[in-house]
């Protein structure tokens, strides 16, 4: 299992709820996971209700079998400051800087630059020892930028080649890529049963293949419970009307006391058997697509009763059960 895990989705997909479920699914067993959020949308804080993150590492969570999950909200000004004082001890110079709003000037004018440093700060995590040897995190979770930004984001030795050819940020990118082109790292993609997000799936996996960055599972979010399948749907278009009518009143529906009306619901019935069975086929073709990508498949169900810590335990739970961790 790799130790560095990427989530990464198209908007809408849910990718932050699927990072945060990985995370306490891999903190089970007495496992120390660290979730690690770099868009500073605070998506984290909010899935399990708690404050905003500040920029340290913060226990959020206890997992089954008192595992635990820690958060790291990654703002990149403070992480610039680290690397500063790391590689040129600038200490209160680099707080003037900051002052003087050269920190916010360097990671927006050199992008790439940002990226390695937000990279640079989950890959420090996962090599990070105690003084016993043993690793500090057993597994550090990203939640990470959408499908159509994340291999620029994590390529990020090309990123910054034109910018540094030498020195300290041109070592830290190439250790930085030690890590993420390793078997330390696996990028998983989420995706929903929808043709757009599978079609950016498939872009997205070509993307990182053709990075040599390493891909792992396709996790499809929000799967719908299966109502009727095939054979069910083609049972209820061949029933005759009158068939149809006679159940629907025999099962008490329809207004039977009242002189029995269940022929009005059948138009409506049949409508919405339509309305499934269109859907059914199109999540049946975008499974097909998301096969043939030759990557190992998951699903999570829509929780009826909308996200909650509640329900996030419960996909973590899924997640071990279909042995992503």
């Amino acid at each position: 299992m790799s130790r560095l895990q990427v989530v990464s989705g198209k908007g809408g997909t849910g990718k932050t709820t699927v990072a945060a479920a990985l995370a306490l699914a891999l903190a089970t067993k007495g496992k120390r996971t660290l979730l690690v959020e770099v868009e500073g949308r605070q998506g984290i804080a909010q899935l399990f209700e708690t404050e905003a993150l500040p920029y340290e590492e913060r226990k959020i969570a206890v997992a089954p079998g008192g595992g635990e999950v820690y958060a790291l909200a990654i703002d990149a000004e403070q992480a610039l400051l680290d690397y500063l004082q790391m590689f040129y001890k600038l200490g209160s110079a680099g707080r003037a800087l900051k002052k003087l709003g050269a920190i916010d000037f360097a990671t927006t004018i050199a992008p790439g630059v940002r990226d390695v440093l937000l990279t640079g700060k989950a890959c420090e995590a996962v090599r990070r020892k105690e003084k016993s040897g043993r690793f500090a995190y057993d597994y550090v979770v990203m939640d990470a930028p959408p499908t159509g930004r994340i291999t620029r984001f994590l390529n990020v030795n090309d990123e910054v080649a034109g910018l540094a050819k030498v020195g300290p940020i041109h070592n830290q990118a190439q250790a930085v890529m030690r890590v993420l082109k390793s078997r330390e790292t696996a990028v998983h993609l989420v995706t929903l049963l929808e043709e757009m997000p599978v079609q950016e799936t498939a872009d997205g996996i070509a993307e990182l293949r053709a990075a040599r960055l390493p891909v792992g599972r396709v996790v499809v979010n929000m799967v719908r419970p299966a109502v009727l399948d095939a054979t069910d749907l083609e049972l209820v278009r061949e029933t005759p009307r009158a068939a149809l009518a006679r159940s629907l009143s025999g099962a008490g529906l329809g207004g039977a006391r009242r002189g029995g009306h269940a022929e009005r619901l059948v138009d409506p019935l049949l409508a919405q058997a339509e309305e499934y069975a269109e859907r059914y086929a199109l999540e049946q073709e975008q499974r097909s697509v998301l096969t043939d990508l030759g990557l190992p498949l998951h699903e999570l169900p829509l929780l009826a009763e909308g996200m909650d810590l509640a329900g996030l335990y419960e996909l973590a739970t899924e997640l071990r059960k279909q042995g992503i961790a």
